[in-house]
């Protein structure tokens, strides 16, 4: 298969991972009214792990030789990853009961700040000017959304747990890069299973676990979709795009996740809303190019 071909294969799994991923915000928020954050996270990524689990066994695959098909060099960045992915959801929860979702999807574009940035430093990936302009861009309208009242500037405490959430995914991001390697699949399910196994563990010690059956099993389905299945393609993207470049194509999914919390949630518009949100869109813009000229 020629070059070309593989990498615009590899931006359309980046895109639709983005889109599978701008469900969890308005979802997660109504789900929020019914079982705790602990719980939300926990099931969300249980139900990635469990999904991409039934998918391999389906091939006929050993639960032994997923294990086998990783190396002890491979041990720390797995350990980081699944760390990473306890702590992202359960602040990216607990952001969403104080901030709407449409705000926290748009902050979730924080992750692709995040993700170039640690790239360039650790694994020296290069970042061109367009990319610079993309990052300038994106910054100024998150300053927008983490302020509740600019006559007093009171920061929002929602929006900068979503920070914090897209910064702990910026750094997993790159630890799943050194696992690209291998097949997504087994990658997603090591993420699912460690990080829902992590998150249940903490809720249960906090006694935050529970809730109707209906509302964990609705969790688990948005976790296989908007966790697994957009783990599975944005991984596969990264065999080919590089961190930093997969991540400029996810930057679709904030802008999904808006439209979604317009649909399913009627959230109000603010004018600080308008004005980051079409920030957001150039710097995503501006994101792309860059990645465009690489390509």
């Amino acid at each position: 298969m020629k070059k070309k071909t593989i990498i615009q294969i590899a931006i359309s799994y980046a895109i639709v991972a983005a889109l599978f991923y701008g469900l969890s915000a308005p979802l997660s928020k109504l789900l929020l009214n019914k079982i705790s954050p602990y719980t939300l996270s926990s099931m969300l990524y249980f139900g990635a792990g469990l999904g991409m689990f039934i998918l391999v066994l389906g091939r006929k695959t050993k639960p032994k030789e997923i294990i086998r098909s990783f190396h002890s060099k491979d041990i720390q960045y797995i350990i980081l990853m699944i760390l990473l992915d306890i702590l992202a959801p359960i602040l990216l929860m607990f952001g969403l009961l104080t901030t709407n979702a449409s705000t926290a999807a748009l902050l979730n574009n924080f992750e692709i700040i995040f993700t170039g940035l640690i790239a360039m430093i650790f694994f020296k990936e290069h970042i061109g000017k367009k990319m610079w302009i993309a990052i300038s861009i994106i910054i100024a309208s998150g300053f927008l959304l983490s302020f509740e009242d600019f006559s007093g500037f009171h920061v929002s405490l929602g929006a900068l747990l979503v920070l914090a959430a897209s910064f702990s995914w910026g750094l997993e991001n790159n630890c799943t890069r050194m696992l690209s390697h291998h097949d997504p699949l087994y990658v997603v399910i090591l993420k699912g299973l460690g990080s829902g196994l992590g998150a249940l563990l903490i809720a249960i010690a906090l006694n935050e676990f529970g809730g109707n059956w209906i509302y964990l099993v609705l969790a688990l389905l948005l976790g296989f979709v908007s966790y697994g299945m957009s783990l599975f393609f944005y991984i596969s993207a990264q065999r080919h795009l590089g961190a930093l470049r997969t991540s400029a194509y996810y930057a679709t999914a904030p802008f999904a996740g808006a439209l979604f919390s317009f649909l399913l949630l009627r959230e109000s518009l603010s004018w600080q809303f308008v004005i980051a949100f079409l920030l957001m869109a150039l710097g995503t813009y501006f994101a792309i190019k860059e990645n465009q000229t690489k390509s």
